[in-house]
C-alpha cells in the first residue's frame, strides 16, 4: 500500500524544518568518514597504548581487521542489564570468528528508576541521559574503532546511547539487547496489591511479596514501560537485528543473536563493501517510524521527551505537533500492561514486532524505504529469528496473522482508532496526555485545583482524607530547571484509589509520569515550566482547570489568571543531597520539555 498521506506530510514537514541543521550534520559526518578508518591516523605510540592489553594486538596493529568498540551500561543494580556482565567475552569471541577484534571502549552509568521512584535520587534520572551521552562520547573519543556496539536497554540509557551514536554518525552503530525476564506475577495483580496497600488494606509484607514475585529474575521488567518502548524503537528504527528485542536472556537464541549482532557490526564498517554509518540509519523517516511504533503499541510518554533529544543529535527537529498528528492516524494495535493485561512476553508470543511491523507496512503507516543495520528496507524486519536443527541462527517469515487478538490486532480492526497520545495547548502552556489506558469517561476533567510543590505533599493530603470531591491535582516545580524533571509514578496508586472511589481526578504537572502509568488522566511535561515563570506558577487552590483530551486543550478558567504574578521557585528544595549538588549546572541550562529537556543537544 502507498504511504499514508499524513505520514508523508509530517515527514516532509520535519525534513523542511530540519534542513539546515540536517545538512550541516551530514556534512560533518561525511567529512569524518572521508578521513577513513581512524586508526590509520594514530601514531605508533597512540596505537601501542590502545592495544597493550589485547592478546591479538599485533594482528590489529599491522592489519586492517575491524576493531569494534563496546559501550556498555552493565551493572547488576538493573535486572535488565545484569546479563550484560557476560557480553564482552561473548562479543570478543564472536568478533574473532568474524575476523575482527573488540574492546570495551567504556562504561556508562545506568540508574534504576524502579529503585529511585518517589525518592530524591529520581531527580538525577533524566539528566543521566545526558551523562550517558557524554560518557559514551568519551569512550568513542579514542578514535580507534571501526564500529560501535551499544549495550543498553532501560529508560534514559538507550536515548543517551542514541545521542552518542548520532554524534559519532560516521561509525556504524549496532544496539545489542538483553531481553525481558520471564513472566512473573501478572502486572494487574501487582497493581491491585499496590492500591490495597495505599488504602491500608494490606501490610508491607504482602506488598513486598507481590513486588518480588513480579520483579524476580535477570531481564527487563515485563510491563510496557519506557525500557520496553526503547527496545521496540531500536527495532522499528533499524538499529537492532530483526526480531531481537524480546528474546529472553541467557537462552541459546539470545546468545546466537548477540553473536550475529557482532558479525553484522564487523561487516558494515568502512573497511568492507557494505558500509552503513549510523547517520544513514538515523534520518527523519526512521524517527517518524519510531513515533508510529510508539503510537501503535501504546508506548511510554517518556519517549515524547527522548525522541526530540535523540533526533536533535542527528540534526533533526521534532515537535509535539508531529506526535499528535501521527497519533491521530495510527491505530492502537497492542494491549500490553498498563494498557492491557498482557506483558511483553505475551506480546512477543502473539506475533510481536515482526507481525506488527508487517501489518503497519501493509497499512501504509511506516516508511519502508529506510536504511537499517541489516540493509535497505524495513520489510527485512517482518522476519523472525529461529535456531535450526544444528543450532544455527536463521530468519524465517514472521506470522501472517495475530496469534492472540486480545493482545495484537491489525490496523484494520484495532483496539482504538488512534494512538492515544494527544498534544495539549492552552493558557497553562503546551504538554501531552496519554489516553490509551484511560476510560473515555475520563478524557475530559473539569474540576477545582489543589496545588502542591511535590508528590509527598499529595500523598500526605490523601492520608489526611482531604480529597473528597472531583479534583485536578497540580504538582508544579517538577520541570528540568527546577529539580531535573523526575517521574511522579509514586502518585499512581494514590490517584487510582481516588478514581476508584468515583471521583473525577486528573494530574497536571511540568514533571513526568512513568511509562508504567495508566488509567488516571495526566497532563504532563507542561512547558514553559513553573520554575521558568511558566503559567503553572500562577495557579491557585480552587481554580477550575479543564483538561480536555478530546479537544487537545488545557486551561485555567479563573478570570484573573493571566494577570497574576507567578509564585517564585525555591531552588534550595532540590539543591543538595543524593548527588543533586553535582547537577546544578545541568539544571541551570536544561532546555524545555518540548525540545527534549536536554543539556548536551
Amino acid at each position: 500500500m502507498s504511504l499514508h498521506p499524513t505520514i508523508a506530510r509530517v515527514t516532509d514537514r520535519i525534513r523542511i524544518r530540519s534542513q539546515r541543521d540536517r545538512d550541516a550534520y551530514l556534512a560533518r559526518t561525511a567529512a569524518a568518514a572521508e578521513v577513513g578508518p581512524r586508526r590509520a591516523h594514530l601514531s605508533c605510540g597512540n596505537q601501542a597504548h590502545a592495544y597493550a592489553a589485547m592478546p591479538d594486538k599485533q594482528d590489529l596493529a599491522l592489519t586492517r581487521k575491524p576493531n569494534l568498540g563496546i559501550v556498555t551500561a552493565y551493572n547488576d543494580m538493573l535486572s535488565a542489564h545484569q546479563p550484560y556482565e557476560r557480553y564482552p567475552d561473548l562479543i570478543r569471541a564472536a568478533a574473532h570468528q568474524s575476523g575482527a577484534t573488540a574492546q570495551v571502549a567504556g562504561g556508562v552509568p545506568a540508574m534504576c528508576d524502579g529503585v529511585t521512584q518517589g525518592q530524591a535520587g529520581m531527580e538525577l534520572s533524566l539528566f543521566s541521559r545526558d551523562v550517558i551521552a557524554l560518557a559514551a562520547g568519551v569512550a568513542l573519543s579514542h578514535d580507534t574503532f571501526d564500529a560501535a556496539l551499544f549495550l543498553g536497554i532501560c529508560d534514559k540509557i538507550v536515548p543517551g546511547l542514541v545521542i552518542a551514536a548520532a554524534t559519532f554518525g560516521h561509525l556504524p552503530a549496532v544496539f545489542v539487547p538483553g531481553g525481558p525476564m520471564p513472566s512473573g506475577l501478572p502486572n494487574d495483580e501487582k497493581a491491585k496489591v499496590r492500591e490495597q496497600f495505599a488504602k491500608g488494606e494490606v501490610g508491607r509484607d504482602v506488598l513486598m511479596a507481590a513486588e518480588m514475585a513480579s520483579y524476580h529474575a535477570p531481564g527487563t521488567c515485563t510491563f510496557y514501560g519506557t525500557a520496553n518502548s526503547n527496545q521496540m524503537l531500536m527495532e522499528i528504527m533499524g538499529l537492532h537485528l530483526p526480531g531481537a528485542s524480546f528474546v529472553n536472556p541467557n537462552t541459546p537464541l539470545r546468545e546466537a543473536l548477540t553473536a550475529a549482532a557482532v558479525a553484522r557490526a564487523a561487516a558494515i564498517t568502512q573497511l568492507g563493501n557494505d558500509y552503513i554509518p549510523a547517520a544513514a540509519v538515523l534520518d527523519e523517516r526512521a524517527f517518524v517510524n519510531g513515533i508510529v511504533g510508539l503510537m501503535a503499541t501504546g508506548g511510554s510518554t517518556n519517549l515524547v521527551i527522548h525522541l526530540p533529544a535523540m533526533a536533535r543529535a542527528a540534526g533533526i527537529h521534532l515537535d509535539l505537533e508531529d506526535f499528535a498528528e501521527l497519533s491521530d492516524v495510527v491505530p492502537l494495535m497492542a494491549r500490553v500492561y498498563p494498557n492491557g493485561l498482557a506483558d511483553v512476553n505475551h506480546f512477543h508470543a502473539a506475533g510481536g514486532l515482526p507481525w506488527l511491523i508487517g501489518n503497519l507496512l501493509e497499512a501504509g503507516l511506516l516508511h519502508e524505504d529506510v536504511q537499517t543495520i541489516v540493509g535497505p528496507g524495513l520489510a527485512r524486519y517482518t522476519a523472525e529469528p529461529r535456531l535450526d536443527a544444528e543450532g544455527g541462527l536463521v530468519w524465517v517469515d514472521g506470522p501472517k496473522a495475530s496469534l492472540n487478538d486480545r493482545i495484537l490486532r491489525p490496523a484494520s480492526d484495532p483496539f482504538a482508532q488512534t494512538g492515544g497520545l494527544k498534544a495539549l495547548t492552552g493558557n497553562l502552556g503546551r504538554g501531552v496526555i496519554k489516553i490509551s489506558a484511560v476510560k473515555e469517561s475520563h478524557h475530559i476533567v473539569e474540576a477545582p485545583a489543589r496545588v502542591f510543590a511535590d508528590q509527598d505533599a499529595v500523598k500526605a493530603a490523601f492520608k489526611a482524607g482531604e480529597f473528597t470531591s472531583d479534583t485536578v491535582v497540580v504538582v508544579r516545580f517538577q520541570g528540568p530547571r527546577a529539580n531535573g524533571m523526575p517521574e511522579l509514578h509514586a502518585l499512581t496508586p494514590t490517584l487510582s484509589v481516588l478514581q476508584d472511589r468515583g471521583l473525577n481526578v486528573a494530574l497536571v504537572t511540568d514533571g513526568r509520569m512513568s511509562g508504567a502509568s495508566g488509567k488516571v488522566p495526566a497532563a504532563i511535561h507542561l512547558s514553559p515550566e513553573a520554575a521558568n515563570c511558566g503559567p503553572l506558577a500562577r495557579v491557585r487552590d480552587g481554580d477550575v482547570i479543564r483538561v480536555d483530551a478530546v479537544a487537545g486543550t488545557i486551561d485555567d478558567l479563573a478570570p484573573d489568571f493571566a494577570d497574576r504574578p507567578p509564585v517564585a521557585y525555591d531552588p534550595e528544595h532540590s539543591a543538595h543531597g543524593v548527588g543533586r549538588d553535582l547537577f546544578a549546572a545541568f539544571r541551570a541550562v536544561a532546555g524545555p520539555a518540548t525540545e527534549g529537556a536536554a543539556v548536551v543537544v
